[in-house]
């Protein structure tokens, strides 16, 4: 992550009569990710990465970044707004990089709380790495990433108590390219993309069919173009095998994707970037 700095005014010492804002770099910010680059040239085992690491701190503290590291209490009190959110990355990957601590089930140098591993944390847990992965991945330029977005229905006549009961509507993630002007609903669901049928060994989920195409063909003909021609996409995840599977149904194009979670790193990204992108090119 190429660190930015952050500016921060400080108050003057001067008279009330003469008083202005000093602009300062060195911030506990820009210290906590200078000294974050400086631990981590100590240790990583590839040596083009250690001396990247190291040349970034040292453009640090020429630009004036110089103070001592901040505590990590500092750090986690510290807010983001809209005028510094372009920071936040980069203190995620220097917080990232301070706690090097990845849970595993093999044996460490640290000893990690056992997370929980009940299956309504499993299904968030994917959710949100997914939903992480795009708002991180994607230039923020060209798409827009919302999660958790809640869709409205358009009943047309509706009885007095159907608004208490009515369930609501809430998509996983939904994704707007503007160059291309194209909305892709995705919806992660954590089990097989198939199951066995009554009539054959294999079938697409019912259930999640129709809710994908409920989310589609609710937010038509309500003045978004984009909600006209979205596309839908079922994400499971898989081990060992890569599914991309897709129809149109009343001119919207409804996808049914795996991702292979035993796959490199690198696969796994093409396989997530292809699930939001195959159909750009149509």
């Amino acid at each position: 992550m190429e660190p930015i700095l952050s500016i921060q005014r400080t108050p003057s010492r001067r008279s009330r009569l003469d008083a202005y804002d000093e602009l300062t770099v060195d911030t506990a910010r820009n210290r906590y990710v200078r000294n974050a680059l400086e631990e981590v040239s100590r240790i990583v085992h590839r040596s083009t990465l250690a001396h990247r690491c190291r040349s970034l701190a040292l453009s640090l503290r020429r630009m004036g970044v110089t103070g001592a590291p901040p505590q990590r209490s500092d750090i986690a009190i510290d807010r983001f707004g809209r005028h510094d959110a372009e920071d936040q990355p980069m203190v995620a990957a220097a917080r990232l990089a301070m706690n090097l601590a990845l849970p595993t089930q093999h044996s460490g140098t640290r000893l990690l709380s056992e997370p929980g591993r009940d299956l309504t944390w499993i299904y968030a847990l994917y959710e949100k790495g997914i939903a992480g992965f795009y708002e991180t991945v994607l230039p923020r330029h060209e798409w827009r990433v919302h999660a958790g977005k809640i869709l409205r229905w358009q009943p047309e006549q509706q009885s007095a108590g159907i608004a208490a009961i009515l369930p609501t509507m809430k998509t996983d993630i939904v994704i707007d390219h503007l160059p291309a002007a194209r909305r892709t609903v995705i919806d992660t669901k954590f089990n097989t993309l198939v199951t066995r049928g009554w009539h054959r060994n294999e079938t697409l989920r019912s259930g999640y069919l129709f809710q994908i195409y409920a989310y589609l063909r609710s937010q038509e003909c309500m003045g978004d173009a984009l909600a006209d021609t979205a596309s839908g996409v079922l994400l499971h995840p898989a081990v060992g095998e890569w599914v991309q599977e897709s129809m149109v149904i009343q001119n919207h194009e409804i996808r049914f994707c795996t991702v292979d979670l035993a796959a490199p790193a690198r696969d796994i990204r093409k396989q997530l970037l292809h699930a939001v992108s195959a159909h750009l090119s149509d």
